[in-house]
Parts: structure tokens; sequence; C-alpha cells
């Protein structure tokens, strides 16, 4: 070994597990715990990226990791580097959470393959927080249970379970308050990481894994948070996360640390050997420096504490040049790391391992495995969807109150329509007010799946539910209150005030109409924003398709007189159908000129009497190219509900293959 280089506390043992070796770790607690030990084993990652603009793109292959190899046995695992350094790409990749394209290695748990569904199995704790805001950190925790927890174990067991988590995360005081959404104030943001860390608890995962689980926590909050893990890691646990420029009180708790720069490993061992590693290699922490800050200094050559070491080949350079930071100082490192002693050892190991190994665990990252049946799952995310919903009034008890209001306004503007010509041109410009409003009102649906998405995925790729019980249940929960409802009010409002047809079948014909109109409206919002991140692109996009529908709407202008090569466009319509039912229910049988069907109008200059155009509602829908007849009505039905379902299979088949993976 080289003259000042530190001694490895890697011991082989004949007695060791799956030829894994025990390691006596830098943290005397961690001596002699039992546990999951994660290896991997050259580890090799690029992806595709586009460069250039629109026709002059091109795609190049950027190189993200290569030949990382390690060992994360039970404690606290971190991985710690620059932005860009590869470390959330190899932390998704161990989780198997990673697009297994342009991704080579292996990984094993325990010396064996890792498990197809190691996803669902193990604990993954998200960077953006991913719990339901409306909900209470209890109801989130036993909406974790319910899913995550076989149907065998009983409800009371998962109550306990949801008690005994609550108590270990110390969130008793917080247990029945409301984890707090951007309009209603809730827990803390380190109780809510808690929530968080208690969400994939619920499990008892041999090996949890969090991206950066102090983002956003102050300096306290975030000491709180990693002390909570170190107690889950003195208990056996595997805990590997990443983690940017942690303060030194979180720095030694540390048991293990991955140091990466531009994807390659410059040192992964013992987390209080690293300072002793780098002064052998001839960089030297000055004292009272925060060790994670002078690594970082090193990567990016902006160090301070340089000193070169007497035995360094390049002790002939400038420190001008040392403190140059590009590709190759971090290849430098790597490759002063591959020639430790520390990278020796762990290579052995990993040979030994892979030695007993002989399958190759490549490409079953997709497998996705559910502990509960379709209709649990169905019955649990309908649940929270309608708590969600009940919890968050802004949007709809705003939206009840808004259609109420506008019912009202409307009803005054059109109110006590007669049979004459103005009110036979009040009707249609009040059915066309109708129709275009249920469209636009719908665009609220956009929001449906874009602000939840990480959620979905989050939890879909963990196996809480499969995608149709996610998808049935925010249907259910946004069809029939969010627009059902609105449709009944402004049904009940609207036609008695205007004074529409006075029969039971025109009423009911009408509310069903509107609801119709709002489904297939609805349904069109979903499969243009499924899949979308964005709300404001999916707002455009509907903006502009509803703006070419209205004209085909039939009001502005008449569809008999378009030309054949753009008449086409009106079967795309949603309010084209739902104003043409409307008119239908509405003017048939009306008679717009009196009982002698003469009355005249008079003209503006008041010289010269004209008879109206039409005396009927029926001689109206002929001109207009509309069948009056009632299969004509139902005909538009019949075309609304065939959207309505083209729609939410696109927008459903949008979300089974949205990708999922990071």
């Amino acid at each position: 070994m080289a003259e000042g280089q530190p001694h490895l506390s890697i011991q082989m043992s004949d007695s060791s597990t799956n030829g894994i070796p025990s390691r006596k770790q830098s943290s005397p607690d961690a001596v002699g715990r039992g546990g999951s030990v994660l290896t991997f084993h050259n580890i090799c990652y690029h992806v595709k990226v586009k460069t250039g603009f629109l026709c002059c793109k091109k795609t190049a292959d950027k190189e993200v990791l290569r030949g990382v190899n390690g060992i994360m046995r039970p404690g606290l695992n971190a991985i710690l580097g620059p932005t860009g350094s590869g470390k959330s790409s190899l932390l998704d990749i161990l989780a198997a959470r990673k697009d297994p394209h342009g991704l080579s290695g292996d990984i094993l748990i325990n010396g064996g393959p890792q498990p197809a569904n190691f996803k669902c199995t193990s604990g993954y704790v998200v960077q953006d927080d991913v719990v339901m805001g409306t909900l209470t950190v209890r109801e989130n925790l036993k909406f974790s249970a319910a899913l995550r927890l076989p149907k065998s174990v009983k409800e009371q067991e998962k109550n306990e379970r949801v008690n005994q988590i609550i108590k270990e995360l110390g969130l008793s005081k917080v247990a029945d308050s409301k984890v707090g959404t951007q309009f209603t104030r809730g827990v803390s943001g380190g109780e809510r990481k808690r929530t968080n860390i208690g969400m994939e608890l619920i499990t008892d995962p041999a090996i949890l894994f969090l991206d950066e689980p102090t983002t956003g926590l102050d300096a306290s909050t975030a000491n709180a948070v990693l002390l909570l893990l170190k107690r889950m890691a003195k208990q056996g646990k595997t805990i590997i996360f990443s983690i940017h420029q942690p303060r030194y009180s979180i720095f030694r708790l540390f048991d293990n640390l991955t140091l990466l720069a531009a994807g390659r490993v410059l040192y992964h061992g013992p987390a209080q050997h690293a300072i002793e590693y780098f002064r052998t290699i001839g960089y030297e922490c000055e004292p009272y420096n925060n060790p994670a800050d002078f690594f970082l200094d090193i990567i990016n050559g902006d160090s301070t504490a340089v000193a070169m070491s007497k035995t360094d080949e390049t002790n002939t350079e400038s420190i001008e040049e040392r403190t140059e930071y590009d590709k190759t100082l971090a290849e430098k490192l790597a490759e002063k790391y591959s020639n430790s002693a520390y990278f020796q050892e762990t290579k052995a190991v990993l040979e030994n391992i892979s030695l007993g190994n002989k399958k190759k665990t490549k490409a079953v990252f997709r497998q996705i495995t559910y502990v509960n049946s379709f209709l649990h799952q169905l019955k649990w995310v309908s649940k929270r969807t309608f708590k969600n919903l009940v919890g968050n009034p802004q949007a709809s008890i705003a939206q009840v109150c808004v259609t109420a209001l506008l019912g009202l306004v409307v009803g005054a503007i059109f109110f006590g329509l007669k049979e004459d010509s103005a009110g036979l041109q009040n009707r249609v410009g009040a059915m066309f007010f109708l129709t275009t409003n249920q469209c636009f009102s719908s665009i609220s649906a956009i929001e449906l799946f874009v602000v939840e998405k990480k959620i979905f995925i989050h939890e879909y790729i963990s196996g809480y539910y499969r995608t149709s019980a996610y998808f049935i249940s925010k249907l259910m929960a946004d069809l029939i209150p969010m627009r059902t409802i609105p449709s009944i009010i402004f049904t009940c409002i609207i036609y008695f005030m205007l004074g529409l047809k006075p029969t039971v079948e025109a009423f009911f014909t009408m509310m069903f109409t509107l609801m119709m109109v709002s489904y297939t409206a609805t349904s069109m919002a979903l499969a243009i924003a499924a899949g979308q991140s964005v709300v404001a692109v999916a707002n455009l996009l509907m903006t502009i398709a509803f703006v070419f529908m209205i004209i085909f709407s039939g009001l502005l202008v008449n569809l008999t007189s378009i030309m054949s090569w753009l008449s086409w466009l009106k079967y795309f319509s949603i309010p084209r159908y739902g104003m043409t039912a409307l008119q239908i229910n509405e003017l048939t049988g009306l008679n717009f000129c009196g009982s002698g069907n003469n009355t005249n109008l008079i003209s503006h200059d008041n010289r010269q009497q004209i008879s109206p155009p039409w005396c009927t509602g029926d001689e109206y829908l002929k001109n207009q190219g509309i069948d009056a007849s009632s299969w004509g009505l139902w005909q538009n039905h019949l075309a609304l509900a065939c959207m309505t379902v083209i729609f939410l299979t696109i927008a459903y088949l949008k979300l089974h293959f949205m990708k999922k993976f990071s």
C-alpha cells in the first residue's frame, strides 16, 4: 500500500452471505447489523439528446454515467456531486426507475438478481412532495397502507402500522392535520417530508431511496430529517440518497459516500475516510471547512485549500492550470480513484459477488405488480379523489356559484322570450351561448391530470394502483359533480326564466343535451391534457380547437353555404351537435308570425314593410339544413356520445403509454 494511504477496513469472511463480505463501518453504531446489500457493477448510461432548432435538429449521444461500481450496505449511503454529475441518474438506476434504454451493467440485491418488481417492493421518496395536500397526514398514510399492503392484512393491523409510523416519525401532534395546499396552510416542510417518508415505510422496505431529501428545507429541518434517517439506518435499513451540498452536521452522519463528477466515480467508501483519501492525492482540507464544500470545490477546480502532494505526478502543474475545471479534471480524479486501494478492494468484492451470479439482470425494470384487486384500488382511489374534491372548495364550490350567477345573468338578458322574429333570434342566440359556455367551462378539466401528474407517476410505478383504476376514479370525481351538477343548475335557472317550450320532455331533453356537450368537451380536454406537463400548453390547444369548432356551430355561418372541401369540418364541431339538438328540441312546432301567419316587420327607416323570412321553427331548421325529426334530434346525442368515447379512449391510452420513467 502506498505511503500515507489510509487502511481500508474491508474484511473478507468465509461466512458472508451470498458471497458478500462484511465491512466495518466508520460509525461504530453500524457494526454488526444485518440487512439488504445492494451492489452495482460497471453501470454505464447514455441518453439521446436533440440539439439545434426545428429542421436543423440533430440527435447526439450523451454519456451520463461511465463505469460506475459500488456497494451500498445497511446505513446511510450518500451520493454526492455537483449539478449535472449524474447523482440523480445513478439513484434512479439503482431504484429501477430509469428508462432502461441506453443502460448497461448489473445491479444485485444480496448477491442475487434484482427482482423484476423491485420498484414496487423498495421505498422511493421523490424530491418533490407527492402527498395529497387536502388530506390529513393520517389519511395519506392510510391510503398507502390500503393499497400497498395485501388485502389479507386486516384493517386493524393496517391502522396499527399507520399509528406506529406516525409515532416513529414524530408526527403525532399533526397526525390529523391537513398536509396543506397552495390555498390552505398545512403542516411544516419537515413534517411534510416526514409524511412522504412515512408513505414509503408502510411496506417496511429493506432499502429506501431518497432523491435530495433536504431540498427546500431550512438547515435545522434538514438536519432533523437526516437524524430521522440515521435512526432508521441503525435499525438495519439500507438508505441510499442523493444530496447536493449538506452542512457538516449532516455530513458526519453518513456511513458511506459516493462522490460523482461528470458521470465518473471520484470516491466510494466510508464517508469519514474521504478527507484522508483526498489528502493522499494532494488536496488538503482546511481546518473548520465543511468536507462536503471541500469536495465540491475540488471537483469545480476552485478550491482554495489545494495542496500539492509530494508524491503526486502532477506536481509540476501550476495552481492556475489545476484550478481550471473541465471534464479533464474529473477524468484525472476518476483515474486516481481507480488506482487507489479503495477501488481495488471494492472491485475484488464485486468480482467475488459476480462469480456467484451468472444470470444477467438487464431489462427487468418495467414489471409492476399489485397486491390488491382492481375493485379495491378503484374504491380507495375514488375515495381519495372525492375527499380531495370536497377538501378543495375553491374549485368545486366556486364553479357551482359561478354557474348559478351566470345562469341568472343570461336569464335576465333573454328573459321572457316571445314567439316573434325577435324571439326566434334570441332563442338561437341563447342556445349558441349555452353550448359555447359548456365547452369553455370544460377547459378546467385540463388540470385533472396535469396537476397530479407527478403523484400519478410515482404511485403507479410504486404499485399503488393500475392506470385504469386511477382513470375511472378521476372520471367519476370530475364528470359527475363538476359537469353534471352545473348543467342541472344551468338548465333549471335558464329554462324557466327564458320561458322555453313548457313541456317536461323538452326540459329534460335540454338538460341532457347540455350534459352531453359538457361530457364531450371535458373528454376532449382530457385527451389533449393527458401526458402534458404544462397547463398553459394544453389550455392553448383547447382554446384554438374550440374557436374553430364555434365557427362551424351553425350560427356564425350557414353550414349549407360552406364550400364542400371545407364543409366536412362541421362533423368535428362539438357545439354544432349541441346547438342543433337544442334548436330541434325548442323550435319544432313553434310559430313566429302570429296566429294569422302574416305579421310583418317594419324596417329601420319605417318606410318599407317586410315579412319575416321564416314563420315557423320548422322552416328555420329546414333553411339551416337541420333534420327536425326525432331521429335528427337523437343522432346529435349519439354523435356526442361517440366523440366522448373516442376522446376518453385517447386520454386513457395516452396515460397508459405515457413515459413513466425519468
